[in-house]
């Protein structure tokens, strides 16, 4: 049945546009229940449950189906999901458009009035529908609903009805389900006696008309990692001068929580403050005791610098709240058969959040997740609700868990539904596949990979031609052949963005048959690639470049160690040992033309874990060898894809995917001038060529491993590397490499980027045809965004992973003394890096509860000085590594000063420190 209503509506021009909205109204609907014969088997299949909810509640003791509205579901489903999901949900929770239950929005009420009625009709014709099915079994449908008219209504209207906290404490043989209900909205959870200590968030349509006048600024609120009474807010827009804003103080902050979109109004200037050096975490289980905050308050205002007197301000609305799910602890009270405990996160940037559990004592020293319901202005910290419990704290499994959910590493099994569209095994290719493809078998390819791995990407060959020139290829793996635009594993790939390598396992972002078997460009059998073949003379010069799809078959995969150990041997003239060589040679002529047009090599400590084949803990740690051979792949990945960067922004001007590298601000080298000036050295850093020429100069004989500390240092000093749309930019150069252009082609297994340049460059050498979304820049530009933000979460997961693991080994290794070396002076403290581990940590010198020493800080130096000892940038120290385990929540390596001794400070290194491993020590005293 049609039904249709006719209003006539002015357009902005002065005319008169006739609007029709039609409803298609079906009586072929059925009820979902299965077997049900009123309906006459007219639903498709079955919605509900075979089986209708029987527990035992107190209020519905009859079996029932739960019909929650709307806003039941919004508010307590969605408060553990994550915000980019609420739309796709909310969508979806509409009920069928049929012919008995549609109702039409009556004279004078308004939408939400009329969706309650509609579902209220929906519940009461469920309850009269099921008498008729199965009147033997007093089946009902019980309307949930937490609108207090809305349930007085469905009262008087005959239909059984409870809010969602009256029917979840009803479910006697479950009480823990009362845990992980959603507080509700923060307005209703004020108390009205209660002292108020947030001034009230303004209202969205006032916050829009103040940031439109230019009274407020819209930015993303940023919580201090160091300091809980201090926080930055990122400005959106092109205003310079007030990019950031700094904000101090509880009642500055007002509630607004880590990644939440802000309006801020700004101070005067006379109230402008400068970032504190004060180092404060929230340790209080008081939320009241607001006259220590006060203390605090006062502490961070008279450390104040004049000369780094920041634009200040306060929040005064919440334009979006970004909350999520958070792992942590519960922080359980100390009033003996409380329901109310404070749960402190691990992210230290999140503020402490109050629930309501009956399971405290199973839940203290367990990992679980939270989610924020509400933060009432009476309420010291936000309210919330327990979700879910991850395991035992410092349990592999549960931290490597927290881990991954708190970098939102997306790392579920791959559905089914992205499953479907893999090839069916067993796999070979065939002569369609063959199509605008070249057939390079023949060559003599191989590749060369870390130890162990399996997702190999690249392949590389070198032959000398009969006109004396030189053939060298880049195969890459063909994944885009496997993934076609627009499926569920397409989508599920660009969501995960890229692989993510933790110690001890391997999060793909694409499903295993693809990531380690017909992608994986493995020795001895056939394979897809897409391959960058140059012409080049002896002098790596390139004299021509091609592009094809083709089908190759490695000849050896290879570890770096393998192939150095070919290039070297005297013995071995075979031809993958010729090719190898012939690459090598190539690479060292290209590295160098790249240095001398300004590319940058910095120095990054990584390290390498030995595991334990039976417990898979770590039970060695060494910083990872480089060799000639990681230098000369490095070298054609970067040729290749500035290769295809050129070609595909050849053909696509305004929607080729590219990757830059900002030049960092002056201010950026700071840091890194001052520390080469204490040694007697000068950096400029006026150009990346000016940069990577001090760098080379900067030697001292007596001294190795200065210009190691100093190219790490520089690596401090780099701006973060980003995907971008050329149509959407115009400043296509990469810093780092010295490159007007450059993107990501080499590693389409693990990285999503890589995908999308292989499907630009197939269309562009007609390979394969286009679709709309390639050529939308603005859908580009979002794809950008989140492979940007997926990229960095990856890398601090796997930061995360190799952190935890650094204390697994330090736990097992117990104290031990190693030399380091000083990298930054603060005014508290030297941060040191000690290289046998690539191990980075920080020396404090004021401790709780000792006597202060005297500390004199020079910011222009930069120098410490204690006593009579003074510690500048790169002094070699020694320092004694332990475990620190008082705080379970926050494990963390801790190191103390052992040499130059200074008395009062130092520690002999044979001095063991019980207090650090005081848990551990508990529990094993209980144990025995």
């Amino acid at each position: 049945m049609l039904k249709s209503k006719t209003f006539l509506k002015k357009t902005r021009a002065g005319g008169v546009m006739k609007i029709v909205r039609e409803h298609y109204l079906r009586d072929d609907i059925g009820c979902g229940a299965p077997g049900c014969a009123a309906c006459g088997g007219a639903h498709e299949g079955p919605v509900l449950e075979p089986q209708p909810l029987d527990p035992a509640s107190s209020l519905c003791p009859r079996p029932h189906y739960l019909l929650p509205d709307t806003n039941v579901l919004l508010h307590q489903i969605l408060s553990v999901w994550r915000p980019g999901t609420w739309a796709s949900v909310a969508s979806s929770l509409r009920l069928p458009g049929s012919l008995e239950t549609y109702v039409e929005q009556e004279q004078g009420e308004n939408a939400n009035d009329r969706n309650d009625r509609a579902i209220r009709v929906a519940a009461k014709w469920y309850n009269e529908h099921l008498k008729k099915m199965s009147a033997e079994n007093h089946l009902q449908v019980i309307f949930i609903t937490n609108d207090k008219k809305n349930k007085e209504k469905a009262i008087e209207e005959g239909i059984p009805a409870f809010t969602c906290e009256e029917y979840v404490k009803s479910l006697t043989a479950n009480p823990e389900l009362i845990d992980r209900l959603a507080c509700l909205s923060e307005e209703g959870a004020e108390i009205e006696s209660g002292r108020i200590i947030f001034s009230e968030h303004l209202p969205l349509s006032k916050l829009q008309q103040g940031i439109k006048s230019g009274t407020y600024l819209q930015g993303t609120f940023r919580a201090s990692r160091e300091n809980y009474l201090e926080a930055t807010v990122w400005v959106h827009g092109d205003d310079e001068e007030n990019k950031e804003i700094i904000l101090q103080g509880l009642k500055h902050l007002n509630r607004a929580v880590h990644e939440d979109i802000v309006a801020v109004e700004l101070l005067p200037k006379n109230q402008w403050v400068a970032p504190s050096s004060v180092v404060l975490h929230d340790e209080g289980q008081n939320e009241d005791d607001l006259e220590k905050e006060e203390e605090r308050e006062h502490i961070l205002k008279t450390a104040v610098n004049d000369k780094m007197l920041k634009p200040t301000g306060r929040v005064v609305g919440i334009i979006k709240r970004n909350w999520r799910p958070y792992c942590g602890m519960l922080s359980k009270s100390d009033i003996k058969e409380s329901r109310r405990h404070l749960f402190t996160p691990a992210d230290k940037r999140i503020p402490r959040i109050r629930i309501e559990t009956r399971q405290a004592s199973t839940l203290e020293g367990r990992r679980i997740i939270v989610a924020i319901d509400g933060w009432p202005r009476n309420s010291r910290y936000p309210n919330g609700h327990f979700v879910k419990n991850l395991g035992e704290a410092g349990d592999k499994e549960t931290e490597t868990e927290v881990l991954l959910l708190e970098h939102d590493v997306p790392h579920q099994p791959f559905s089914q539904a992205v499953l479907s569209f893999l090839p069916k095994m067993p796999w070979s290719i065939t002569e369609k596949d063959m199509k605008n493809r070249e057939d390079l078998r023949h060559l003599c390819v191989c590749s060369v990979d870390p130890p162990g791995c399996t997702d190999i990407d690249d392949a590389l060959h070198c032959r000398e031609l009969d006109n004396g020139n030189l053939e060298v290829g880049v195969h890459i793996a063909d994944v885009s052949h496997f993934i076609r635009p627009g499926n569920a594993l397409d989508q599920e790939s660009a969501r995960r963005g890229t692989t993510v390598y933790l110690c001890e396992k391997r999060i793909d972002m694409v499903p295993e048959l693809l990531s380690s078997n017909l992608c994986s460009l493995r020795c001895n059998v056939d394979r897809l690639a897409f391959s960058c073949i140059w012409e080049m003379n002896h002098n790596a010069e390139i004299l021509k470049v091609r592009f094809t799809k083709s089908a190759i078959n490695s000849k050896a995969s290879l570890t770096y160690a393998e192939a150095q150990m070919r290039i070297d041997s005297t013995a071995m003239n075979d031809d993958i040992t010729t090719s190898l060589r012939g690459l090598n040679k190539l690479a060292k002529i290209l590295k160098r033309r790249r240095i001398e047009k300004g590319a940058l090599t910095l120095s990054s400590p990584e390290v390498r874990f030995h595991m334990d084949s039976e417990t898979h803990d770590p039970i060695d740690l060494q910083t990872k060898e480089l060799r000639e051979t990681n230098s000369m792949v490095e070298e054609f990945m970067l040729l290749a894809n500035i290769s295809v960067a050129k070609k595909i922004h050849e053909e696509f001007s305004e929607h080729a995917l590219l990757r830059k590298h900002p030049a960092p601000p002056p201010s950026n080298y700071e840091i890194l001038v001052k520390a080469a000036k204490s040694k007697n050295l000068e950096i400029k850093t006026d150009t990346a060529k000016s940069l990577a020429d001090s760098l080379d100069r900067a030697d001292s004989p007596t001294f190795p491993y200065l210009n190691t500390l100093l190219r790490i240092l520089a690596t401090r000093c780099m701006m973060q590397a980003v995907y971008f749309c050329s149509g959407m930019d115009n400043d296509f150069h990469h810093y780092g490499l010295a490159s007007p252009i450059y993107t990501h082609f080499t590693s389409p297994i693990r990285r999503y980027a890589d995908i999308i340049v292989h499907r630009l460059l197939a269309v562009a050498i007609g390979a394969d045809c286009t679709y709309p979304e390639l050529t939308d820049k603005h859908k580009l530009a979002d794809l950008c965004k989140n492979l940007n933000f997926r990229h960095k979460m990856a890398q601090y997961a796997q930061r995360a992973s190799v952190a935890f693991h650094t204390q697994l080994f330090f736990k097992s290794k117990g104290i031990v003394s190693e030399e380091a070396y000083i990298l930054f002076v603060r005014k508290n403290a030297i941060v040191v890096l000690i290289p046998k581990y690539g191990l980075e940590g920080t020396v404090f010198f004021e401790e709780k509860d000792k006597p202060k020493p005297k500390l004199i800080y020079d910011d222009e130096i930069p120098s410490l000085k204690i006593e009579d000892t003074v510690f500048h940038i790169f002094d070699k120290v020694k320092v004694k590594i332990m475990l620190d385990s008082s705080n379970l929540q926050h494990q963390k390596i801790r190191m103390s000063l052992v040499e130059p001794q200074i008395p009062g400070i130092s520690i002999p290194v044979d001095t063991p420190n019980m207090d650090l491993n005081e848990p551990e020590r508990k529990k094993k005293r209980h144990e025995k």
